[in-house]
């Protein structure tokens, strides 16, 4: 078992681990802090609560924290690059540097809902070690001139899957042009990008940034198989909000995400939930920045028990304590089942993954345990509990 000063990780940053009594390192990060350490580019893959962020910011904020002060040309803008998709994992990923950094250099953050003149005033005036936003205004404020990169060392792609896909694909095309053009004198330029599931269409979107780089990973359903319980539970389709409903009051669950297919579902779910007296918030598209960092925020601090969302939530969220994951629908597509399962079962901790469904729903779950290798339980609810079906006969 390694620790990691054995990966070459310096005191100045296992000691700040130790604040979060972070001591041993998990697999992804053994594989991959050693590598970015020495400069290596990488893709990796490794399943949703393994520490995958950490693996990435460690190395990069260490060797750059090294460099000599006069080398590092914040005016040519920031050093470090970090990109995710949704407004939500970017703020949680600035959080996580701010910690690591501790005092050490400025980080910016860099996102749609945020105010354009306030960010550009930020880098203009902090000229920020870090920078973390999501692809539609890092490419609006490179484009303005306002965001700079002739002084990037190191690009991380966090969720590079969700990059990849339709809603960021076109703006994240034209921002990895704009950086590959503005480093051309810059070969040591540093790419980490990962998720936890990378498609042959991921790849062939990052060949551009990680050409002939080697894939990284560790086992992909290893959570999924061991600290995760599924269950399958019936329901017509008409009647799956109120067993939800009936769900919460049997499993009494610590903290429960709920997962909709469609966002307009969301805020009426929440708004049933309410009216049966479950502390209930919601998290999905057409809210606003302020709702949705204060839906957060009551989940996170327990004020709110259900945080009912569109897959928005199911990218690289890390919420502690989250008990149960409950989808109201199956999807055919085995990465959003890998996705939204990983927002239980992280750091250690075992969760249940709940999937109500219609018979068409179940016939795709039972697919997708064959895919994954996993064991889906039958449960039902019975005189207020959630018990294993009653054989027929």
């Amino acid at each position: 078992m390694h620790n990691f000063s054995d990966l070459g990780v310096l005191p100045a940053f296992t000691d700040i681990l130790m604040q979060r009594h972070i001591t041993r390192p998990t697999a992804v990060q053994c594989l991959v802090i050693p590598r970015l350490l020495e400069g290596k580019s990488l893709l990796f893959r490794s399943p949703t609560g393994t520490g995958k962020t950490f693996a990435y910011l460690i190395p990069a904020l260490q060797r750059i924290l090294a460099e000599p002060a006069d080398s590092v040309n914040l005016k040519s803008g920031p050093a470090v690059l970090v990109c995710a998709p949704t407004l939500e994992l970017c703020s949680q990923i600035k959080s996580e540097v701010d910690f690591l950094l501790n005092g050490r250099g400025k980080v910016s953050l860099l996102i749609g809902s945020g105010d354009l003149n306030r960010q550009i005033d930020s880098l203009k005036k902090n000229k920020p070690l870090v920078a973390v936003g999501n692809p539609g205004r890092l490419l609006l404020l490179a484009k303005m001139g306002k965001l700079k990169f002739t002084g990037l060392r190191f690009l991380a792609l966090d969720e590079a899957d969700r990059l990849a896909e339709k809603e960021c694909r076109e703006e994240m095309i034209t921002l990895s042009q704009l950086i590959i053009d503005r480093t051309r004198d810059n070969p040591s330029l540093i790419v980490a990008a990962n998720s936890a599931t990378v498609s042959g269409k991921t790849k062939e979107f990052l060949h551009p940034l990680l050409d002939k780089t080697e894939l990284l990973e560790t086992d992909e359903h290893e959570i999924l198989r061991e600290r995760i319980h599924h269950w399958a539970i019936f329901s017509e389709s008409r009647k799956k909000t109120q067993m939800l409903i009936s769900l919460i009051a049997a499993a009494k669950p610590k903290k429960a995400l709920v997962f909709t297919n469609r966002s307009f579902d969301a805020g009426k779910i929440v708004s049933i939930l309410q009216s049966h007296a479950i502390a209930a918030a919601g998290l999905y598209s057409g809210r606003d920045k302020i709702e949705r960092k204060k839906a957060i925020d009551n989940f996170r601090s327990g004020k709110a028990a259900v945080l009912v969302s569109s897959d928005l939530a199911a990218r690289g969220l890390d919420i502690p304590g989250i008990s149960h994951v409950i989808a109201l629908d199956v999807s055919e597509n085995r990465d959003t089942y890998i996705h939204r399962a990983g927002r239980t079962g992280r750091a250690g901790k075992t969760g249940i993954m709940v999937s109500i469904g219609d018979e068409v729903e179940m016939r795709r779950l039972a697919a997708l345990e064959k895919k994954l290798g996993i064991k889906v339980q039958p449960k039902e609810l019975f005189r207020g509990k959630v018990c294993d079906p009653v054989p027929s006969g």
